[in-house]
């Protein structure tokens, strides 16, 4: 059974989960960081040396940092096909847009937007920066538009882990109180994704106890 050590309201956490529950994997998730601590003590410290969550224990092998988890369930537990190919070849646009997700897109809006937003007190925030940052966010939507303008899934017909690393964010960007560009492909997307049940569990997650009693 995986154990996989983090909060359910932990971004990175959901990524992590939504895989798991993708692949059907037995599992058990352990609170921690956050409201629930047990980030400083000296046997997690030796999981995982950055302190952070999500860790996955697998046996005896342990994985740090969500994209890397997700890459490595993919490789041992999916069917090398279109959610994770086992040919480097076709594997590589699922890696590229699974990178950029976490990367870019993820760094786009963590910090910039849903920090700002959510878990800072509104005579705190910068308002200037977070419109900017907005502004920006759109702009990596659009670009995410133009992959999904003929296609259900970020690389083709087929769900892939490409959509885990970007997805994930998506519920979070939809219901905070930020002004959205119109983006019909993204949008429609994000509906395609709440019909999955792994998703509504894992990422549907309610973020309250993370916001700013006055933000």
């Amino acid at each position: 059974m995986l154990t996989i050590y983090g909060r359910a309201t932990s971004s990175n956490v959901q990524l992590v989960m939504w895989a798991v529950a993708e692949l059907g994997l037995a599992h058990e998730r352990l609170d921690y960081g956050h409201v629930h601590g047990g980030l400083d003590t000296p046997g997690y410290a030796a999981m995982n040396p950055h302190r952070r969550v999500p860790t996955l224990r697998d046996g005896d092998l342990v994985v740090w940092e969500s994209c890397a988890i997700l890459r490595y369930l993919a490789a041992r537990y999916g069917d090398g096909a279109a959610f994770w190919p086992a040919d480097p070849a076709a594997r590589a646009p699922v890696d590229m847009w699974a990178e950029w997700g976490k990367t870019e897109l993820a760094q786009a809006f963590t910090v910039p937007i849903f920090w700002a937003r959510v878990r800072t007190a509104a005579k705190d925030r910068d308002e200037a920066a977070l419109a900017e940052a907005v502004t920006r966010f759109n702009g990596y939507l659009a670009r995410l538009g133009d992959q999904l303008s003929d296609r259900p899934y970020v690389c083709g017909d087929t769900f892939s882990a490409a959509d885990i690393a970007i997805g994930h964010l998506l519920f979070r960007w939809f219901t905070i109180d930020v002004p959205r560009a119109v983006n019909p492909a993204v949008e429609a997307y994000y509906q395609r994704l709440t019909t999955r049940p792994a998703y509504r569990d894992h990422v549907m997650v309610d973020y309250a106890v993370l916001q700013d009693p006055e933000a």
